[in-house]
C-alpha cells in the first residue's frame, strides 16, 4: 500500500461521532474520525513500514499520524526523527499516545524521554513521563535503575503542582504506574502519592478538577493488579 491508498481507506473508516470526540479532546482538522481498532485491517496490509509511517505522519491528518505510530519501526527511528515527530505533535493524544508509545519500543527510549522531561516544554514533558509509564508497564523491572526511578518520584513530588497541565496528568500517572507495575518502588510510590495529594489541573478555569494517584493506586491494590505488565504497548 502507498500513501494515497492508506489515506483513502482511513477516510472511508471515518465516523462523525468519533471525529467530534477527537476534536473535543484537542484534535483539529484535517482528520476523519477513525476508531483506533478499525485501523487493524489496514495494518495487516501495510505491516511495519517506516517510510510510509513518515509520509503519513507528515500529512498533519490526525488519523494518519496515529496510524503512522502503529506501523512505525521504533528502532529505525533516530533521536532526530523522534524530535521531528514531537515538533508536530500538537496535542496530548499525539505526544503521549503516538510519539511516546512508539519511543517506548525503541532502544533509546529512556535517553530521549529524559531529555523531554527536562525540557520545560509541556508536551515534551508529557511525552517523556508518559514514555516511562509505557516502559514500566511493559518491560521487566530489571531494565530500570531503582535509584533513577526513586529520583524521578522525588522530582514529581517537588514539581507536579506547578507543572504544565498535560505534564501534571503524565506525572500523576507515573506515580501510579510505578506503584502498580514497578514492584521495587511500590512503597516509595505510595508514599509519594500520599505526600503529593490531589493535584488540581486546569486551575482557575471551568475545566478545573482534581486528580489523585493515591486513589487510583488503592483501587489497583483492591483489584489485585500489582505487578501488572502489558504484553504489547502498541495496538
Amino acid at each position: 500500500m502507498n500513501l494515497e491508498s492508506v489515506m483513502q481507506e482511513l477516510e472511508a473508516l471515518g465516523k462523525e461521532r468519533t471525529k467530534k470526540m477527537y476534536l473535543s479532546n484537542g484534535a483539529h482538522e484535517p482528520l476523519f474520525g477513525v476508531a483506533t481498532g478499525a485501523m487493524k485491517p489496514i495494518f495487516k496490509k501495510t505491516k511495519i513500514n517506516q517510510a510510509l509511517a513518515d509520509e503519513l505522519y507528515a500529512t498533519g491528518n490526525y488519523d494518519a499520524m496515529y496510524f503512522a505510530g502503529i506501523i512505525a519501526d521504533p528502532n529505525a527511528m533516530k533521536e532526530a526523527d523522534y524530535e521531528r515527530w514531537m515538533d508536530t505533535a500538537y496535542f496530548f493524544m499525539l505526544s503521549d499516545y503516538v510519539v511516546a508509545v512508539t519511543l517506548s519500543e525503541a532502544n533509546i527510549a529512556q535517553e530521549v524521554a529524559d531529555k523531554w522531561i527536562a525540557s520545560s516544554k509541556e508536551l515534551r514533558m508529557s511525552a517523556g513521563w508518559s514514555c516511562y509509564c509505557w516502559l514500566l508497564g511493559n518491560r521487566p523491572d530489571s531494565e530500570f535503575s531503582e535509584s533513577k526511578i526513586a529520583n524521578m518520584l522525588d522530582l514529581v513530588k517537588s514539581t507536579i503542582h506547578e507543572a504544565p497541565v498535560r505534564a501534571q496528568y503524565a506525572m500523576n500517572n507515573f506515580i501510579y504506574t510505578v506503584a502498580v507495575s514497578y514492584i521495587p518502588m511500590h512503597d516509595k510510590a505510595v508514599e509519594i502519592a500520599k505526600a503529593v495529594g490531589p493535584v488540581e489541573v486546569n486551575k482557575g478555569t471551568k475545566q478545573s478538577k482534581f486528580i489523585s494517584a493515591a486513589e487510583n493506586i488503592q483501587k489497583a491494590v483492591m483489584k489485585d493488579r500489582l505487578g501488572f505488565k502489558r504484553k504489547h504497548v502498541r495496538c
